[in-house]
C-alpha cells in the first residue's frame, strides 16, 4: 500500500503531482505526517474520508495536497480556459483559519496567473451560503471536492439560530501558474453547517456527486450526524495516537494559586526574570480580563498583543502573521468560544452580570473569532493558561498551540480554588490507561518571592476599570484606523505594513518607572544565577556619567569619615604647641 511505503518514505511515494512535489520540496516538507500518509492515498483514489487526528499532525496538508492533485489532473483533461471553474470548496469555522488554509494552498501552487473565476473558494459556512444565493458563486456544475476542517467546531455554530449574511466578497486573488486560483470569503454571521447542507441540498446548490473530506481534532455527536448526511461510504482514520504528544515533547504543569493575586505575582516573576523564554500566548476568559493582564504587564515594561474578537478581522490576521515572523513574544489571547459549557461554573456570573447591562458591546464582536484551535502559531515555546477552560476540548486545542509537528514545548495552568473542579474534569479525560495524570504539579515557592508582592500589588491597584475601559476603546480604534483608513496606503506601500505594530503601549493607567527593573536586593537567591545574566543588562545603560569624586563609595561612610578627619585635624592643631618634651 501507498500509505505503508509513505509512512518512512517520501511524498513522491504517495503518487502526487510532479508540480506539488516541487512545492512540497520547497516548503522544506521531508517526509508526510502520520495523517497525511494515511489520508492522502485514499484521498487520490476518490473516497470519501473522514479523519480525525490531533491537533498541529498536519490535517490542512492532507487535505490540500488531494484537493490541489484532482484539480491540475482536471484542468491538464480540459486543457482550455472553459475549464476555469469552482471545482474545490473549503468550510472553515474562522476567519483566521479560513486565511491560514488560503496561505497553504497558495504555498503549495507556484507562480501567479491573473484569472476571473477562482478554481478553490475558502470561507466560512453562512458567507457560502450568501454568495449562493446571490448568483456570485455557482457550484451545481463545477463542484468535485467539499472539505470541512475543525468539522466538530464547524457544526456547534447555534443551530438555532436564523441564517444572515452580509458583506462583500474579498477576494484574495491567490493564483498559480499551475492554473490554481483561490478565493476566501469572511463571515459575520453563526451558521449552523447541517442546516446549511440541508438549505444547499433543497436549493440544488450542489451537485449530486461529489468528493468530500472531514477532518476533526474529535468525534462528537455532531460530527457522527453530519457523517451519515454527507458522507458516501467514508473511509474512517482514527488514528492511534493520544489527543496531544506525550511527555518526551509536552511538558504539562499545574501550579496551584490561592488567591487571584498570585497568579498576577506568578505571572510577573515568570516573564521579568526570564523564566519563561521564547514566544508565550496566554489564554484568558474574557476580554476585560486580556486588557487587565496587558496593563498590569505594561506597569513592569513588558511588551504585549491582545488578541480577541472585538479587533477588525485585518488586525487579527496581521498579529498572528507578524507574531509568526518574530515581531512579538507574548500574545494575550481571549478564548471565547467554549461551546460544551458556555455558562461555566467561573465565568457564568459575569456574563449574566454583563448581559443585564445590555448587548451594546456584544454587538461589536465578531462571533466566528476563533484562535484556541486550528491556527498555526509557530515556534511557540509555551502556552499559560491564565484562566482554566471550561472544557476539555478548550484545554487541547489551547495545548496544541505549542509542541506543534516535532517542536517541543511547555503547558502552564494557573489554577484558583475556584477553578479545581475545572481542572479535575480536564486531568480525568486526560488520564491514559497507566493512570498517571499528565498535567504534573509544579512545586513553585512563593515565599521566595514575596518580596516582590508589593510591586504586584501597586501595578494591580494602577490598573483600574476605567483605565480598561479607555485601554479597550483606544485599542479599538486604533486598529481600526490602520484596518481601514490606511488600507489604500498599505496596499500600494506593503513594506511599511510589515513595521505596523500592535504592542505598543497604552498608558491608559499610571506608569511607575520604579517598577521597570528589579533590584537584585529582592531578586530570590535561587533564581539570581538564572536571571541575573538577562537583569543586569540594564546597569550599562546610565543616563547621567558617574560622579567625578575619587574615592567616594558609600555616601554615608564618607560624609561620616569627612566629619572624622575635621575633627582630628583640629584636635591635633591645638595640642600642638604643648606636645613637645620639656
Amino acid at each position: 500500500m501507498a500509505a505503508v511505503a509513505a509512512r518512512d518514505g517520501s511524498f513522491s511515494q504517495l503518487g502526487l503531482d510532479p508540480r506539488l512535489l516541487q512545492s512540497v520540496a520547497a516548503l522544506g516538507w521531508r517526509r508526510p505526517t502520520l495523517i497525511q500518509a494515511e489520508a492522502i492515498p485514499l484521498a487520490l483514489e476518490g473516497k470519501d474520508v473522514l479523519a480525525r487526528a490531533r491537533t498541529g499532525s498536519g490535517k490542512t496538508g492532507a487535505f490540500a495536497l488531494p484537493l490541489l492533485h484532482r484539480i491540475l489532473r482536471s484542468k491538464d483533461a480540459l486543457a482550455s480556459s472553459s475549464s476555469v471553474a469552482v471545482r474545490g470548496l473549503v468550510l472553515v469555522p474562522t476567519r483566521e483559519l479560513g486565511q491560514q488554509a488560503t496561505q497553504m494552498l497558495r504555498r503549495l501552487s507556484a507562480s501567479p496567473i491573473l484569472m476571473e473565476k477562482p478554481d478553490v473558494v475558502v470561507g466560512t459556512p453562512s458567507r457560502v451560503l450568501a454568495h449562493l444565493q446571490a448568483g456570485n458563486l455557482s457550484l451545481q456544475e463545477s463542484l468535485e471536492i467539499l472539505v470541512m476542517d475543525e468539522a466538530d467546531l464547524l457544526f456547534s455554530f447555534g443551530f438555532e439560530e436564523d441564517l444572515k449574511s452580509k458583506g462583500e466578497l474579498e477576494c484574495l486573488k491567490g493564483k498559480s501558474c499551475t492554473g490554481i486560483a483561490l478565493e476566501e470569503l469572511g463571515c459575520d454571521m453563526r451558521t449552523p453547517c447541517l442546516s446549511l447542507h440541508h438549505r444547499w441540498q433543497r436549493s440544488s446548490q450542489l451537485p449530486k456527486i461529489y468528493q468530500t473530506f472531514i477532518m476533526s481534532a474529535t468525534f462528537n455527536n455532531d460530527v457522527q450526524a453530519l457523517k451519515e448526511l454527507v458522507l458516501h461510504n467514508p473511509v474512517i482514520l482514527k488514528l492511534q495516537e493520544s489527543q496531544l504528544p506525550d511527555s518526551s515533547q509536552l511538558s504539562q504543569f499545574q501550579i496551584q494559586c490561592e488567591t487571584e493575586e498570585d497568579k498576577f505575582l506568578l505571572l510577573y516573576v515568570l516573564l521579568k526574570l526570564l523564566l519563561v523564554r521564547g514566544k508565550l500566548i496566554l489564554f484568558v476568559g474574557t476580554i476585560e480580563r486580556s486588557y487587565r493582564l496587558k496593563l498590569f504587564l505594561e506597569q513592569f515594561s513588558i511588551p504585549a498583543c491582545v488578541l480577541n474578537s472585538e479587533l477588525p478581522v485585518k488586525s487579527r490576521c496581521h498579529i498572528i502573521s507578524q507574531f509568526n515572523k518574530g515581531f512579538y513574544d507574548y500574545i494575550i489571547a481571549t478564548d471565547e468560544q467554549d461551546l460544551a459549557d458556555p455558562e461555566g461554573p467561573r465565568e457564568g456570573k459575569r456574563r449574566r452580570k454583563s448581559s443585564s447591562k445590555g448587548t451594546r458591546g456584544e454587538k461589536s464582536r465578531d462571533q466566528e473569532y476563533g484562535v484556541s484551535r486550528g491556527i498555526d502559531f509557530q515556534n511557540v515555546s509555551a502556552v499559560l493558561n491564565f484562566d482554566v477552560p471550561l472544557s476539555v476540548e478548550s484545554y487541547i486545542h489551547r495545548a496544541g498551540r505549542t509542541a506543534r509537528a516535532d517542536n517541543p514545548g511547555t503547558v502552564l495552568t494557573f489554577v484558583s480554588p475556584s477553578e479545581r473542579p475545572l481542572l479535575v474534569t480536564i486531568e480525568s479525560a486526560l488520564t491514559g490507561d497507566t493512570g498517571e495524570t499528565p498535567l504534573r504539579p509544579y512545586q513553585f515557592r512563593m515565599e521566595e518571592v514575596e518580596g516582590l508582592r508589593y510591586r504586584c500589588q501597586d501595578a494591580m491597584r494602577s490598573v483600574t476599570k476605567q483605565a480598561i475601559k479607555e485601554a479597550r476603546l483606544r485599542e479599538i480604534k486604533e486598529e481600526l484606523l490602520n484596518s481601514e483608513k490606511l488600507k489604500t496606503y498599505f496596499e500600494d506601500n506593503p513594506r511599511d505594513w510589515d513595521l505596523l505594530r500592535h504592542d505598543k503601549p497604552l498608558h491608559p493607567a499610571v506608569i511607575k518607572p520604579h517598577l521597570r527593573n528589579v533590584p537584585e536586593y529582592l531578586m530570590p537567591p535561587t533564581l539570581r544565577a538564572v536571571a541575573r545574566p538577562f537583569l543586569g543588562k540594564h546597569k550599562h545603560q546610565k543616563r547621567f556619567p558617574p560622579h567625578s569624586n575619587k574615592g567616594q563609595k558609600n555616601p554615608l561612610r564618607s560624609f561620616s569619615s569627612a566629619k572624622q578627619r575635621q575633627w582630628t585635624s583640629a584636635t591635633k592643631s591645638k595640642a600642638a604647641p604643648g606636645t613637645s618634651d620639656p
